[in-house]
């Protein structure tokens, strides 16, 4: 069942010394005589309360609101999670501080007392207790078994990827930040990119009226070393989720790409890049001067484990690689072949004043793709997407396969 929040009601539930312990360190309502108040009568507190500014009660409330959500079972686990982590001076100091919270009367008193005497636990645990209330999880599994990356340098590598995938997908995400927190044999991570500018309508100092802001919005990792997954929480376009599963594998666990999903049918249909005239599509604002074929392997139908690769430099001669094709041709029938892997090399304006960044992508049957979620590489995804070069339903691969025989 939902809880719902009144500061009335919250008064009610806490016990009034605590509530005089909060208000003294704020230096507020010093006049008010706690100990003469009876406990649950909240009437002259809730009066006294009425008589702060607004400005004074809309930072008490806020932060009321934060003790209740934590003043329930759950709430309890996330503080004793985060306090785990924390007292690692030995068993003894865990065990001490879980008794002395267990001890008192309810979950209002024991986030209180945390948010008053172990205020270095309560940002983890208003993390954690969030995370748990969250719906729709996604859960990728086939990960290798790193130990997750938490320097600043890291952590600033996976929210530049996040800012940059999302302002060039949807036009927000100008700023992003990523929190870690350890939470037993579990590792998260709380993405804050910026969205889109808001205007909500509020009351400030008594004037009514719509104020512009810039708020954020969530992407949440939930990592398991032991187990190899990875747990993600995103509120929006189900195309991004597999580009942000990818940033975290590349920028946390320090891997060159994605693994391949299990669950994931989607497959490359790569059997038109056999094609001599391929067209590979991109606009000329992009900064791609031109794409060719280095390399090509393909897979026989008839005999599994049968391969053939070809490579050739396609700096000078783009069309080297299938002037091989053409020649094994001749002695092989092709036909019971389907092109398993490729490797482009793309040529592409970074900077005005330096030389085109030659960056070589490789694709592989069923689902994989080197490129990253940078600046550049969401550019050549782009060329991939416009040049119908993108993941599909089997049936769909399938018919597209069949076509290309025919």
């Amino acid at each position: 069942m939902a809880r719902h929040y009144s500061t009335r009601e919250f008064f009610r539930q806490m016990p009034n010394a605590l509530l005089d312990r909060y208000f003294q360190a704020r230096g507020l309502l010093g006049d008010l005589d706690f100990s003469a108040i009876k406990e649950t009568q909240s009437d002259e507190l809730f009066a006294a309360w009425l008589s702060l500014s607004d400005g004074q009660r809309n930072e008490v409330d806020a932060e009321f609101r934060d003790i209740f959500e934590l003043s329930c079972e759950k709430g309890f686990r996330a503080i004793i999670d985060e306090a785990e982590w924390h007292l690692t001076t030995g068993l003894d100091a865990r065990t001490g501080f879980v008794k002395n919270l267990s001890a008192l009367s309810n979950h209002y008193e024991r986030a209180m007392v945390t948010f008053l005497d172990h205020n270095q636990f309560w940002k983890g645990a208003t993390r954690f207790h969030h995370a748990d209330t969250l719906p729709y999880w996604r859960k990728r599994k086939n990960l290798p078994h790193q130990l997750a990356a938490v320097d600043e340098a890291s952590l600033r590598e996976l929210a530049g990827q996040i800012r940059t995938y999302f302002h060039h997908t949807e036009g927000r995400g100008n700023n992003c930040v990523v929190e870690p927190f350890r939470r037993g044999e579990l590792d998260y991570f709380f993405a804050y990119p910026e969205d889109y500018s808001q205007q909500s309508i509020e009351w400030v100092n008594g004037e009514f009226g719509r104020r512009p802001h810039n708020p954020a919005f969530e992407v949440i990792y939930v990592y398991s070393q032991k187990e190899g997954s990875l747990d993600l929480n995103f509120r929006g376009s189900y195309k991004g989720i597999e580009p942000l599963q990818e940033m975290f594998a590349t920028a946390i666990l320090k891997v060159p790409e994605l693994p391949p999903n299990p669950k994931d049918e989607r497959v490359y249909d790569l059997n038109p890049l056999r094609q001599k005239g391929f067209d590979f599509v991109y606009d000329a604002g992009s900064g791609i001067q031109d794409v060719a074929v280095k390399k090509l392997r393909l897979s026989s139908k008839v005999k599994k484990g049968d391969r053939i690769t070809l490579e050739a430099d396609a700096t000078n001669r783009p069309d080297a690689v299938y002037e091989l094709l053409a020649q094994i041709g001749k002695s092989i029938p092709l036909q019971l072949y389907n092109v398993t892997q490729v490797e482009l090399t793309a040529s592409v304006v970074v900077d005005a004043n330096k030389p085109p960044k030659a960056v070589t992508i490789r694709i592989t049957h069923p689902n994989s793709c080197s490129l990253k979620y940078d600046e550049v590489d969401l550019k050549l995804r782009d060329m991939l997407n416009a040049s119908g070069i993108e993941p599909k339903e089997p049936a769909d691969a399938t018919e597209a396969a069949e076509a290309a025989e025919a």
